[in-house]
């Protein structure tokens, strides 16, 4: 028999062997297509069940994975499944959990809504994701397909993440902050089949449909209001629909895509970031064995759903996958989220930095009942010490500091027991993870070993390998190659290390300031301006200066009206965290600055507003008695 008809024998088993052979290799489907000059999207389709490549195609493939064709066709290449295997690939599923605790749980409080006043049993959740998952199925909807959702905090929500992981499709919340233009490439790159969103956002969802270029097949709009031509009202859609289990063929796979993140754009376009089961079931242990968590937990998560932090750091993943309950929480106002803390007797309170100190504000003035937290979980930022004691003396002493992306979910940790001595460091690696810190080269990335040293004397590039990531863009090649080199995501974060692993962020590469051969770091100065009692906030970036080729510019948000430029200048003087080089030469008092969901500042945002302020002449030189 010749390869050709050899390999179109086995056809079925292609796929898995490439894959297998990708992984096994540490190359990237991008990678190899530039080793073999086949194209990224042939490539991809040979890792599609079903593909058939050809002889000339297969050798260079086999060259390049260096392996012989005859290994590369040959039935036996990769083994029998084991029952382990078999086993383990179909169950190790986050639904395959969900169903567990419907089982255990069917009578026990899943989900808690405040402002509708209603609750739902594992029993009863279950029944809706069913009639849900039963329209879709209905519907067209099956593997692969995907359901984008731009939602609040909500019972919808809920069963948007739920109901297609029954089917096989792909679940995709998306930031409903985005603006229409935003919304339509993650349509244009998603292609959903099925676009969910709530009729507060009715505008921008219809803007951003209209401009699309791949327009959903079912436009469902959650809520009340006038109903756009052509869309469908969520519950009408669902109504009469079985609450039975939905009938499907196929097996679920812990390598199956089920959910699909887009960014939260801290470098402008949103990217999407699949996230298959063994991520979701692995991001679930890693919560549950952190904080812990268990069946007898409550969670509420302050942070909108649709990100990382707010759907996997206590929010619906984990505690579904305990098998405890999830308090709703819409719109963050810090008195009604003690009032919540005190009435439903949660265990778990998330939220970004900012977030959880206005808490300790209105706590020291309200005093509620929050005897029943057994944790504080915050993300997005670091701690400064005094903002550590604070939480520590007014809200729980079990605060937990995490850092980490969207492709990674988090991967540094501070537990209560480093603080608040480590406070102001992202912690050292969870305990899955592996976190490092390697040298940055303006000419290529540095390798996986090639470390700084570990006495926070040296900035490098702050690496990161987890089994929570899936190690990939989708459709976008070009920045996956940029992100994932050998088995790790370059993150792009600049940060020093102790010899005890202890990451500190300094930044971003591409935030760095060069002011006269100067590397400048923008959160070492912001830590400094944030330090003074007037200053609410402030942001810090670089713009062009004839005579440093760089100068620094901080925005200021005052927490005293009544502060002055004067002040800032004295202040920065004084302070033992700014040499000369790094104080601010310029200045501008503003209302907001802009942030994403997470709480992370937007600096490339920062940076675009400086160059048209200096353009403007709006920004002025840090000298005694000018604003």
């Amino acid at each position: 028999m010749s390869y050709v008809k050899h390999l179109e024998s086995i056809t079925m088993n292609f796929s898995e062997k490439l894959i297998n052979l990708l992984h096994d290799n540490s190359v990237s489907m991008s990678q190899l297509s530039a080793k073999t000059g086949i194209t990224y999207n042939m490539i991809k389709k040979y890792c599609a069940q079903g593909a058939e490549p050809t002889l000339s195609y297969a050798a260079k493939i086999a060259d390049a994975l260096g392996v012989s064709i005859d290994e590369l066709a040959s039935h036996e290449f990769i083994p029998p499944k084991t029952m382990f295997q078999e086993v383990f690939e179909e169950d190790f599923t986050y639904i395959k959990g969900f169903m567990r605790n419907v089982n255990r749980f069917a009578g026990k409080t899943a989900v808690i809504d405040p402002v509708s006043d209603q609750s739902w049993t594992y029993a009863k959740l279950n029944s809706m994701v069913n009639s849900f998952a039963n329209a879709l199925s209905d519907n067209g909807v099956g593997r692969g397909d995907v359901i984008l959702y731009q939602l609040p905090n909500s019972i919808e929500f809920l069963l948007c993440y739920l109901a297609p992981q029954k089917l096989g499709a792909v679940n995709s919340p998306a930031n409903y902050n985005f603006s229409a233009g935003e919304s339509a490439v993650c349509m244009d790159t998603s292609c959903p089949k099925v676009y969910v969103y709530d009729s507060q956002f009715k505008e921008t969802a219809v803007k951003a449909v209209a401009s699309a270029k791949e327009r959903p097949q079912i436009i469902l709009m959650v809520g009340e209001g006038e109903l756009p031509e052509g869309h469908l009202r969520f519950y009408d859609f669902i109504k009469g629909y079985p609450e039975r289990e939905p009938e499907t063929s196929f097996k679920p796979h812990i390598y199956d895509e089920v959910m699909r993140l887009y960014t939260s754009g801290t470098t402008g376009r949103p990217k999407g970031v699949p996230v298959y089961n063994a991520n979701e079931v692995l991001s679930a242990h890693d919560v549950l064995m952190h904080f812990p968590m268990n069946s007898t937990d409550i969670s509420m998560n302050t942070t909108p759903w649709f990100h990382r932090g707010g759907i996997h750091s206590g929010g619906p993943n984990p505690t579904f996958y305990a098998g405890g309950t999830v308090v709703i929480m819409r719109n963050f106002q810090s008195l009604l989220t003690l009032k919540y803390v005190e009435k439903y007797r949660i265990t778990f309170l998330i939220g970004v930095p900012s977030i959880i100190k206005l808490l300790v504000r209105h706590q020291q003035r309200y005093n509620a009942d929050i005897s029943s937290l057994k944790g504080i979980i915050t993300m997005g930022a670091p701690f400064e010490r005094a903002d550590c004691i604070n939480v520590i003396e007014t809200l729980s002493p079990h605060l937990f500091n995490g850092y980490g992306t969207t492709e990674t979910f988090w991967n540094t940790f501070l537990r209560p027991y480093d603080l608040p001595e480590m406070s102001g460091t992202a912690g050292r690696s969870c305990t899955d993870d592996e976190v490092r810190v390697v040298k940055v080269y303006e000419d290529r990335k540095a390798e996986p070993d090639d470390l700084v040293l570990m006495d926070e004397s040296e900035t490098g590039e702050v690496i990161i390998r987890s089994p929570k990531s899936s190690y990939c863009y989708y459709k976008n090649p070009e920045e996956e190659e940029n992100k994932f080199y050998k088995g790790w995501m370059y993150t792009g974060d600049l940060a020093t290390w102790d010899r005890n692993q202890f990451i500190t962020i300094c930044g971003r590469k591409d935030d760095m300031i060069i002011s006269s051969g100067e590397n400048i770091y923008p959160p070492i100065i912001e830590e400094a301006l944030n330090l003074h009692p007037k200053v609410a906030a402030s942001a810090v970036t670089g713009v062009p200066d004839a005579a440093r080729g760089e100068a620094v510019a901080a925005y200021i948000i005052p927490e005293d009206e009544t502060l002055t430029v004067d002040e800032l200048i004295d202040f920065c003087q004084k302070s033992d965290l700014l040499s000369g080089y790094k104080r601010p030469r310029y200045y501008r008092f503003v209302k907001e600055l802009p942030m994403t969901a997470t709480g992370k500042l937007q600096h490339y945002v920062v940076k675009q507003m400086a160059l048209n302020d200096q353009e403007l002449g709006r920004l002025k030189l840090a000298m005694k008695g000018r604003l």
